[in-house]
């Protein structure tokens, strides 16, 4: 299926590993030329080679920390007009409310959750002047799947719903779309250092982690692609009339309830 996509060109945050490293290369396979951001310059560039080569799309890197004053603004003057916007950097912290304090908190937020809100700030100004656009948001099912042993995330996720879905609700008068995408568990280093945590908090033996998978629908995580196919689907004009919603992809997970 060809999305239209070529020519057009993309921001993604988080973008030197895991989901972020594959939505770089599914955009690029659409032919959408990137700017790519993430802390890592080495690890940027590294993923930015590979796309050049396989792909021959422009590719320009950002080593930047978003987190720092200024940072979210100065990257939007160095990049410059985009089609597309992909909000997908920063890591919550997991934990109880005794084990994340204010300062793991308020750090944990400033990227991920504010992070999400200046970037779009910044861009839906930009694209409303330039007649139009996409911003995708990727959340997580913790916004849906509450969870006190990851109580940070699962409120800055919930928030990030509750902003995506009331920003992308009138979005089309403009000619933007503002989408959200919620994975669950995804094939990357994150998940296992969660499962290893978890293991080792439930079982006593983070080595033990592969049980805690025979949990997930089909006993695995998503593949990243399973994840990055459909928000590449979401930035491109077949998803037209798609805003202000959330896309869940979980395998189920954020469904599975009882009354028992």
């Amino acid at each position: 299926m060809d999305l239209g996509l070529k020519g057009r060109t993309a921001l993604i945050t988080g973008a030197s590993q895991g989901i972020g490293e594959g939505l770089a290369l599914g955009f690029a396979e659409e032919g959408v030329n990137l700017h790519l951001a993430a802390r890592r310059g080495d690890m940027l560039q590294a993923v930015a080679d590979r796309i050049v080569g396989d792909f021959g799309v422009r590719v320009t890197v950002h080593a930047t920390d978003l987190t720092e004053p200024g940072a979210t603004a100065g990257l939007a003057d160095a990049v410059g007009a985009v089609d597309i916007l992909v909000n997908n950097a920063g890591v919550i912290p997991g934990g109880t409310l005794f084990e994340i304090d204010a300062e793991k908190w308020r750090a944990g937020w400033e990227l991920k959750v504010l992070g999400y809100i200046d970037m779009c700030r910044l861009y839906y100004d930009r694209m409303k002047k330039a007649g139009g656009g996409v911003i995708i948001n990727n959340i997580g099912n913790a916004g849906e799947r509450f969870d006190a042993s990851y109580i940070a995330g699962t409120t800055g996720n919930a928030s990030l719903m509750a902003f995506t879905r009331a920003l992308g609700g009138p979005s089309l008068d403009d000619n933007i779309r503002v989408v959200g995408v919620n994975p669950g568990p995804v094939d990357t280093d994150r998940i296992y250092k969660l499962l290893k945590h978890r293991a080792k908090e439930w079982l006593g033996d983070e080595a033990r982690y592969p049980e805690l998978m025979k949990r997930y629908p089909l006993g695995r995580p998503a593949h990243v692609r399973e994840v990055v196919d459909q928000m590449v689907f979401l930035a491109s004009d077949r998803a037209g009339y798609t805003t202000g919603t959330i896309i869940t992809i979980d395998g189920g997970i954020a469904s599975r309830s009882s009354i028992i």
